[in-house]
């Protein structure tokens, strides 16, 4: 039941997305209580919280649902009615398809080479956004190419990330400058450094080649 109203909630959005905010979630509000897929969706909601860090309590306060009834949805023991599941995706920040995964085809979704966002060019810097443009998508994955003495920016700029995300940079070749909150960090091919995105930061190449890196962005839950 759970499943399939998640469906109808997925596939009336694809074929109407001028439809008033809240008339799909009030038809879902009347509907039945899930069964059949308490598990499955347990897991689901387990893994989620899990991934973005928060407690029982925290979800919680997010969802209007009570830290027991999280506890009873996420071992299975219950099944929970649409409205507190869409409660509990909500919390997660995500719609209850996507909770379901009812957003996803095969679970792939290829980015040709010739398709990546790009971005930058007269400064030195350039960049190529691996990820798809996924509704829901917390995760973004980007190459960076920066020519000798180029930064990505500068020490006054302010964050381009929002507050709570978390960014992790691998250097594939060249020397790359992490210069954050007045620190200042070297990197050579092949190390990595995790950070607080939400501080205000830049990269250099302070060297006498061209430097490449990968950036992970991880967003803060509920953006």
């Amino acid at each position: 039941m759970l499943e399939r109203a998640a469906k109808a909630e997925h596939d009336a959005a694809a074929r109407d997305t001028a439809l008033a905010g809240g008339g799909a979630a009030a038809a879902l509000e009347q509907a039945p209580a899930a069964t059949g897929v308490a598990g499955g969706f347990g897991a689901r909601v387990r893994s989620l919280r899990q991934a973005s860090r928060l407690s029982l309590r925290e979800l919680a306060e997010r969802s209007g649902v009570s830290a027991p009834m999280l506890s009873q949805v996420e071992r299975g023991e219950t099944s929970p009615t649409l409205t507190v599941a869409q409660r509990i995706a909500a919390g997660l920040g995500l719609s209850l398809s996507q909770v379901l995964r009812l957003d996803e085809s095969v679970g792939v979704v290829i980015v040709p080479a010739a398709r990546r966002r790009r971005g930058g060019g007269s400064d030195g810097h350039t960049y190529e956004v691996l990820t798809p443009p996924l509704p829901g998508e917390r995760v973004e994955v980007s190459l960076h190419r920066l020519d000798p003495g180029a930064a990505t920016g500068g020490p006054d700029d302010p964050p381009l990330h929002g507050p709570g995300s978390r960014e992790t940079v691998v250097v594939q070749k060249g020397r790359v400058r992490l210069e954050i909150a007045g620190e200042r960090h070297e990197l050579a091919a092949g190390d990595a450094a995790t950070f607080d995105a939400d501080l205000p930061h830049h990269f250099e190449n302070p060297g006498p080649a061209a430097a490449e890196f990968l950036a992970v962005v991880t967003a803060a839950l509920g953006r």
